[in-house]
């Protein structure tokens, strides 16, 4: 048994969980847990939730229709079902390994459709930077109409703001930045001539070919609108739940912006799910906004629970459905 190999699996799983867990018990260790349970146990409109799941599972299906737009943009085929449900499965893998998904998408679409593995990483690539963008863009946008909310955000907050300026100054960015491609390009040139050198290049080149996929793409404007129709889903996923409540029913469209941005913004945090940093955002963002500490507790447990286990499900499904559908494929090669 590789001890070595199984402790850097251990502490991949275990060590984001534990800190999200703590976060967890940081938010929720002096609420009031008898208020919360009355809210989970008789202030939930739970066949609301349940329509909304269906938009989650919507926004994820296009997603996996989007990724195989930049698939076919490099002249790959493939059966768009697998893609699909690749992008399912994605989620399921990270909730036990944060960002392997991503990996393991690639790779899974790799042995059924015998698809270079680097070009594929290069159409994440451009597919993960498709979202962080509209994470952002949603960001300056709400930031821009609701400077109060940011304010009083960060009043609450002050430990965030003095970490951002520490952590992301904008001098380290672009030194690191520099550094970072002064060293690429040192050990390029300097030691071009070595095996693991041009395997390195030849990683990158097709990587670079799989990211070029964004500018030959033929059907941009369909990229866009699957983008829009991805991210509006993932919104309706989260809007629509505030109608299970009575306490964030009549809060309206731009507060459930809002704390969907902010969400959004929590679930980069490499930690499954988001346990943790999604609760503190979407907590934080509710009490501003009026809502009492234990209601707003209670919405962020309850709708990240549900919403949790409804993307886990699907994406077990699809890792499931994964070798069904391509049984016929595997057949085949036995056969020659």
């Amino acid at each position: 048994m590789n001890y070595k190999k199984l402790l850097s699996t251990t502490i991949k799983v275990f060590l984001p969980l534990l800190l999200g867990l703590l976060l967890l018990w940081f938010l929720y260790r002096k609420m009031d847990f008898s208020a919360i349970w009355l809210v989970i146990k008789k202030g939930v409109r739970y066949d609301i939730l349940l329509l909304s799941l269906v938009f989650g599972l919507f926004a994820n299906i296009v997603r996996g229709l989007r990724w195989g737009l930049l698939i076919d943009s490099i002249g790959a085929r493939f059966k768009t079902i697998n893609v699909i449900y690749a992008v399912l499965g994605n989620y399921a893998v990270n909730y036990v390994l944060p960002r392997v998904g991503e990996v393991w998408r690639c790779g899974v679409i790799t042995k059924y459709e015998k698809i270079p593995f680097t070009k594929l990483l290069g159409t994440l690539l451009i597919d993960r930077i498709a979202d962080t963008f509209t994470v952002g863009f949603l960001t300056c946008f709400i930031f821009m109409f609701n400077i109060s909310f940011f304010h009083k955000f960060f009043a609450r907050n002050p430990e965030l703001l003095e970490g951002l300026r520490e952590n992301f100054s904008l001098l380290w960015i672009i030194a690191g930045v520099a550094i970072l491609v002064a060293a690429i390009w040192f050990t390029f040139t300097r030691f071009g001539h070595l095996t693991l050198i041009q395997k390195a290049k030849e990683m990158l080149h097709n990587i670079l070919e799989g990211m070029k996929s964004v500018w030959v793409l033929k059907r941009k404007f369909l990229f866009i609108i699957q983008t829009l129709l991805i991210w509006g889903g993932y919104f309706l996923f989260f809007y629509i739940s505030f109608y299970a409540f009575d306490f964030t029913r009549d809060l309206g469209v731009r507060v459930g912006l809002i704390a969907f941005t902010m969400s959004s913004i929590a679930v980069a945090v490499p930690i499954q799910g988001g346990i943790g940093p999604w609760h503190f955002m979407v907590i934080s963002t509710l009490m501003i906004f009026g809502v009492n500490e234990n209601d707003s507790a209670a919405f962020a447990l309850v709708v990240h629970t549900i919403q949790t286990i409804w993307t886990a499900l699907c994406g077990l499904f699809a890792i499931i459905a994964l070798p069904v559908v391509n049984k016929e494929k595997a057949v085949n090669r036995l056969i020659k």
